[in-house]
């Protein structure tokens, strides 16, 4: 097994997961880019089912901050309070649509450096967002996209965002949109953190995972 994927093993290993993931779409739900900013940070260390649970009764009274505002702290956490961190991801977001209204005329600003100084807003958060309301060339690396990076050996790095300065070295630029929610999905209901299904995977045969099962023939 190689250390890590050689150029030509991430080319032929872009080239299965866009064929295996085409178009992949972010499973958060989502009414406008608030609402989409305000999921993105309530997900943090929580499921997506989890979320739009939650959102599916929160964005019908508040999508917007103007709404959020008017809603208020504890007015939120009647709905987001099933959400791990809820305290905190409230009071963020209160802060958020306060500071949104006062300087941004209430819109969420689309660059990265300002994404990033907001409250709640960390570099996974703004690339996420990015990339996922403009198809942005954005990479956000969450659990499972630092997992699969180091498990398929496609790069290595101490911190998410160590793996995201080399992804973006490494993913070509026709891919860069696609890969981040690609991963995902790939480490969310195949490459799992506990008894991956080698049996079924689509990227098998370009997988160099130490602990690599055989595949089952049908």
């Amino acid at each position: 097994m190689p250390k890590m994927m050689t150029p030509s093993q991430r080319n032929d290993f872009w080239e299965a997961l866009n064929k295996a993931y085409p178009n992949p779409r972010c499973e958060l739900n989502w009414t406008n880019h608030f609402s989409l900013l305000m999921a993105i940070i309530l997900s943090a260390q929580s499921t997506d089912k989890n979320v739009n649970n939650v959102t599916a009764k929160l964005f019908p009274v508040a999508d917007t901050p103007q709404k959020v505002v008017e809603l208020g702290e504890d007015g939120m956490k009647v709905y987001t309070r099933s959400i791990n961190y809820f305290n905190n991801k409230t009071k963020h977001i209160i802060q958020l649509a306060h500071i949104l209204l006062e300087q941004y005329q209430g819109q969420v600003p689309t660059d990265f450096e300002t994404l990033i100084t907001l409250p709640g807003v960390g570099r996974k958060t703004a690339n996420v967002f990015l990339n996922i309301a403009f198809h942005a060339p954005y990479i956000g690396v969450d659990t499972h996209v630092f997992r699969t990076c180091h498990r398929l050996k496609i790069c290595s790095g101490k911190t998410p965002a160590e793996v995201e300065e080399k992804l973006q070295k490494i993913v070509p630029t026709w891919y860069k949109p696609d890969v981040a929610l690609a991963l995902v999905l790939h480490g969310r209901y195949v490459c799992t953190a506990r008894n991956p299904k080698c049996y079924e995977c689509p990227l098998y045969d370009v997988c160099y995972a130490e602990e690599k099962k055989g595949k089952i023939n049908k």
